[in-house]
């Protein structure tokens, strides 16, 4: 019996063992398993939008939400430095220019491919440019190009020298051209891609730049994932992932939670709270921003340039900033920012006296006011607190007997609606920002102000035209010197307030939130995300 008990005892202290040692490594696997996720959750940074992009074709990018989501996925022939507008070579590695200033000639980087495995060559680079200005093109017709005329209208043709060298020919001297090569509008695409999905190329991106496309799951996110193959070096990050959050609150909410790591456009009632915590990093910097309400010059009552000088006098732009911005921007003087060279610090805007507004308005023909109804969007690239800023205006205006009613919109909707032509434009007032693309007055002054830029041409969206306004931008575009533009430009500036086609409130800050784990990360003048470099402890 003895010996059958010990026989017994040790039958289950073996099958115990087993169990036990199936149990440890089930466990071990699931461990492995959950660590492999650990890790892949930890090598992805979750950005938290304002807004769902509008396209991922660089061609077509027109908002912040789209630029912000879409440009690590190319690369242009010239690149801007991390930090400033200055140029670096990009997918060119050098290029001369003719001492007339018409013939640019880039030399382009070897054995580049594009990330479905096409050759990057001058072909490509050909392609890129002429599918967007020549309305010949076979893929012209793949998509609706509005940076197209300020990036290129001054080419008169792209030629392919041979495989790894491209000629850009001018019509006329253009001084802004080779900053212009650093953006959006001439990120290089890859050619099979576009004949392969041809208007769908905007949901089916493919460019050479360190993060490849991989899927957008509309109105959920966008997903990238780092370019194994990128000539610089492959990123660090394995992810990036870009979710439209469009109520500002809820974004905070979830990055201090942690489901999401990054933020853009902070509750400004928060910002000194996220400061004190050390799970989180704010990260500012003094952009090339501007925010302002358009007054549709072509339509009455704004037709009439006394109207819209009422309109600038009965707003208090100091109280709007002070109060529900909260020193994230300054009242702004002029449409250009400080950050930019040729901005105008001499130029006056509109201090806020209402009893000056109801002069005007008077003498206007409008002694008692009128109704506006006053375009808002929900959220928006670059559009700080807009509901907020919306109803201290409509108070102010109310004050002086303009009745305005708020009509809110979806951020793609509104665009679609704003941006059309002035026939089709049923418009009286709207809100919009701006962030400079490449350092240059012209990049403001030009392509909002210019009455050749009326859309769907340029972004004029309050179809404002002097024609000594576009005289003075026409000359600076062609002038060598640094100086006679500057003058230009601080002309130009004086003239636009005087006209008052804006409401000019305030240059933005750029600040986002990000969770302290993110590394390196730097905000780049032009508002557009890097991410290339960073490191996720």
């Amino acid at each position: 019996m003895g010996r059958t008990r010990i026989m017994v005892l040790s039958f289950f202290l073996i099958v115990a063992l087993v169990i036990s040692g199936c149990s440890s490594s089930k466990t071990s696997n699931e461990k492995g398993k959950e660590g492999n996720a650990k890790t892949e959750k930890n090598n992805t940074i979750v950005i938290g939008l304002e807004a769902e992009p509008t396209s991922l074709d660089a061609h077509q990018l027109s908002d912040f939400n789209s630029s912000r989501t879409a440009m690590e996925i190319y690369d242009q022939l010239v690149h801007f430095k991390d930090g400033s507008t200055e140029l670096e070579p990009g997918l060119a590695e050098k290029w001369d220019v003719s001492e007339d200033g018409l013939e640019y000639t880039f030399y382009l980087k070897k054995d580049v491919k594009f990330h479905d495995g096409t050759p990057f060559n001058a072909d490509a680079v050909k392609f890129s440019i002429d599918r967007q200005i020549d309305p010949k093109h076979p893929f012209h017709d793949t998509g609706t190009y509005a940076y197209a005329d300020f990036t290129f209208g001054s080419v008169d043709k792209v030629e392919v020298v041979d495989e790894y060298t491209v000629k850009i020919t001018l019509k006329e001297m253009f001084a802004p051209f080779l900053g212009n090569m650093a953006m959006h509008a001439a990120s290089i695409v890859s050619p099979t891609a576009v004949e392969k999905y041809g208007a769908d190329f905007t949901k089916n991106p493919v460019g050479t730049g360190p993060y490849k496309f991989v899927k957008w799951n509309p109105g959920v996110e966008v997903i990238l994932e780092k370019n194994e193959d990128y000539f610089k070096g492959a990123p660090s990050v394995d992810k990036l992932i870009f979710k439209p959050i469009t109520e500002p609150q809820t974004r905070l909410a979830e990055l201090e939670s942690g489901t999401i790591d990054f933020i853009v456009n902070v509750p400004p009632d928060d910002l000194a709270r996220l400061k004190e915590d050390s799970n989180l990093q704010v990260i500012e910097q003094a952009g090339m921003h501007v925010w302002w309400t358009a007054l549709n010059t072509q339509r009455e009552p704004f037709n009439n340039v006394k109207v819209r000088q009422a309109i600038n006098y009965a707003i208090n732009k100091e109280a709007i900033v002070e109060g529900i911005l909260q020193g994230t921007g300054e009242v702004a003087n002029s449409p250009v920012p400080p950050t930019v060279w040729g901005h105008n610090p001499n130029t006056k805007n509109y201090e806020h006296d209402p009893v000056k507004a109801k002069k005007l308005l008077e003498e206007a023909g409008y002694p008692d006011g009128f109704d506006v109804t006053y375009w808002v969007p929900e959220s928006g690239s670059g559009m700080q607190q807009p509901e907020a800023m919306a109803a201290a205006i409509q108070a102010d205006l109310a004050e002086i007997g303009v009745n305005v009613k708020i009509q809110t919109l979806e951020w793609g909707t509104y665009l679609d609606k704003v941006f059309v032509p002035a026939e089709e434009n049923d418009m009286d007032m709207h809100q919009m920002s701006w962030m400079g693309d490449n350092g240059d007055p012209d990049n403001f002054l030009y392509i909002l102000l210019s009455g050749k830029q009326w859309p769907t041409a340029g972004f004029n969206d309050a179809y404002y035209k002097n024609e000594k306004v576009d005289e003075l931008l026409d000359q600076a575009r062609v002038i060598k010197d640094k100086a006679e533009r500057t003058k230009m430009y601080e002309e130009v500036q004086e003239l636009v307030m005087e006209d008052a086609p804006w409401v000019v409130v305030d240059h933005e800050k750029q600040i986002v939130v990000a969770n302290s784990r993110i590394k390196d990360f730097k905000l780049h003048p032009t508002g557009v995300f890097r991410f290339s470099n960073v490191k996720v402890e």
